[in-house]
């Protein structure tokens, strides 16, 4: 006679088991998730490693990329020996960053101590304000009071402007700070350059197999697309930008302009960021009127004037020889950059930014007909 729970037990032993594909479906996904999270915390400590040298690297390669071509007829000059030619192109490299750096330094610094002397020695002294000052809206008032205390009682509206001044001179502190952070970046990239230089073959053949593993079809197209952007990005855009305010730094050297070490990099800046040295030229030209002799004044100006259209000269020719590179893009590049990076992203970010864009655009164009990208 059988019991009433023999049915109920027989029932649960014979529960069917899952399908051995399904076994292997589980068996294999466990083991995929694991060794996705063990290359996952790999690649995301090596990450966390390289971090402090990113942009420094990611901007020597640019620098190598950009400056290769010139590299080439060096080393064929001295037989092929590449360490040689690398190591002389970053001392070449290396000069013409840190002279004109130390020059423009050595300015800001000298005007800065004139300064303090200046008032040190109380010499200095705030002519009045005009009338119609008073007049303006919004700030007329208030600016008309506090510059007539400024030329009546010095002392009591530096008092009085202390909580500004001393956020002023934070902000100056860090400014100053960033930019000698900036130019120990650009003096490691230019090593880094110079390394990838001496192993430029190697290079080349390591960026191919990396876009071919990414993209088969098109990875070579994409290496070529990625090099044109940064050659025309670095030297029609990045290279004109330094050259321009370079020029302009060297003028306000010559002419006597007070801060010309500063002046020159909102130069740098304003070409970065298309907007042009103009806008720093025109008023340094009639600040030398107003307060250098004329003929100072009057060669600067001139100066000036052949300075200030050679981005519009020199920009078309080297755009002309890469490929087509919106500015709109440079400028959100290059002032994204600025922000995220300081000066050092001003010209990465202008770069990779760009970058992006162009391989992105060859990348929706990859699959259409020659006559469908022309039209």
């Amino acid at each position: 006679m059988s019991s009433p729970a023999g049915p109920a037990a027989s029932r649960i032993a014979v529960t069917p088991r899952p399908p051995a594909n399904e076994q292997q479906f589980l068996r294999l996904s466990v083991e995929a998730a694991i060794r996705i999270g063990l290359v996952a915390a790999l690649v995301i400590f090596c990450f966390d490693i390289a971090r402090p040298f990113l942009v420094p690297i990611v901007w020597g390669v640019i620098i190598a990329v950009a400056v290769y071509p010139g590299y080439r007829p060096l080393e064929a000059r001295l037989g092929n020996r590449r360490v040689l030619a690398a190591a002389l192109f970053t001392l070449l490299m290396l000069a013409a960053l840190l002279v004109p750096s130390l020059l423009l330094a050595g300015s800001l610094i000298s005007s800065a101590q004139e300064v303090a002397a200046t008032l040190k020695e109380g010499s200095f002294s705030v002519p009045a304000p005009p009338e119609r000052v008073a007049s303006w809206p919004l700030i007329g008032s208030e600016l008309s009071r506090f510059w007539q205390l400024a030329s009546e009682n010095l002392d009591a509206a530096l008092r009085e402007a202390g909580p500004a001044l001393r956020s002023a001179g934070r902000w100056i502190a860090d400014s100053v700070a960033t930019v000698g952070i900036a130019l120990v970046q650009f003096i490691v990239a230019i090593v880094i350059a110079g390394a990838l230089l001496a192993h430029a073959a190697a290079g080349g053949r390591a960026a191919r197999a990396v876009a071919l593993r990414l993209a088969p079809e098109h990875g070579l197209g994409y290496v070529e697309t990625a090099q044109k952007i940064v050659h025309s990005v670095t030297t029609g855009i990045l290279g004109v930008a330094l050259l321009q305010g370079l020029l302009a730094g060297l003028g306000f050297m010559v002419a006597g302009v007070p801060g010309a070490g500063l002046l020159t990099l909102l130069c740098i800046f304003l070409g970065v960021i298309q907007l042009g040295v103009v806008v720093v030229l025109l008023p340094v030209a009639i600040w030398l009127f107003s307060n250098a002799d004329t003929t100072t004044a009057v060669i600067f100006l001139v100066y000036a004037i052949l300075i200030a259209p050679l981005d519009n000269i020199l920009k078309p020719i080297l755009l002309g020889r890469g490929v087509k590179v919106p500015m709109v893009v440079v400028f959100v590049g290059a002032i994204g950059g600025f922000i995220s990076l300081g000066v050092v992203g001003l010209f990465v970010g202008a770069v990779v930014f760009t970058l992006g864009y162009g391989l992105f655009l060859a990348w929706l164009n990859s699959d259409r007909q020659p006559h469908e990208r022309d039209a």
